[in-house]
């Protein structure tokens, strides 16, 4: 999978064009913006979004066929959910480098394979935030390091769980949801992947 081709001079009858605007709020790394646009017919608007760094996430997939997910409680859902690894990027950090740390840090595992799978916009009305996933195999395990103030509870699924917990509406992520689904099509043959490691170049 790959992100939808950014608007270009091409798509001048969907083009929003900024014309600038202001920060309402800045945290520690998200910043909220409003920003006056103008419509492709001329018309004015205003646009509120949140500004994020983007981040990673990885489906970690063990040598017995089973696949590792977290529990985490997600204050602002107020619920704890079921979800892949995942983290923002550092400042200067490749995607690779902060799948690499992430997965690692939660869960202690560091992996011999490794495939891009592509990015997911979660909420693209409303936050610049992109998620690259990764897929990950061929794990030795490390031990953990996680971050002060991260409570995350491991949980080991064969694939068949995994999608049946998705079917009754258990799973609610949507980045773990679209890694489900590019497993899925990539254990029925339909979605390739490419491997980079001890394993590169399969496609299966």
């Amino acid at each position: 999978m790959t992100a939808p081709p950014p608007a270009t001079d091409d798509d001048p009858h969907l083009r929003e064009h900024g014309l600038g605007g202001r920060v309402l709020a800045r945290g520690n790394f998200l910043e909220v913006r409003r920003d006056d646009v103008r419509l492709p017919d001329g018309a004015a608007a205003t646009r509120e979004y949140v500004v994020h760094p983007g981040a990673v996430a990885v489906l970690p997939l063990l040598d017995d066929g089973r696949v590792l997910l977290e529990r985490q409680f997600r204050y602002p859902v107020g619920r704890v959910l079921l979800e892949i690894p995942a983290g923002k990027i550092d400042p200067g950090e490749s995607t690779i480098a902060c799948a690499r740390r992430e997965l690692r840090e939660e869960t202690g595992y560091e992996a011999a394979d490794w495939a891009q799978v592509g990015v997911v916009h979660n909420a693209a009305a409303y936050s610049t935030e992109g998620i690259e996933i990764w897929f990950a195999r061929a794990l030795t395990q490390h031990g953990r390091r996680l971050d002060a103030g991260e409570f995350i509870e491991l949980v080991a699924l064969p694939e068949a769980e995994f999608d049946a917990l998705a079917a009754r509406g258990e799973i609610s992520d949507v980045k773990t949801l679209v890694a489900l689904l590019w497993l899925q099509k990539w254990r029925a043959g339909l979605w390739p992947l490419r491997w980079s490691g001890a394993q590169g170049g399969e496609s299966r």
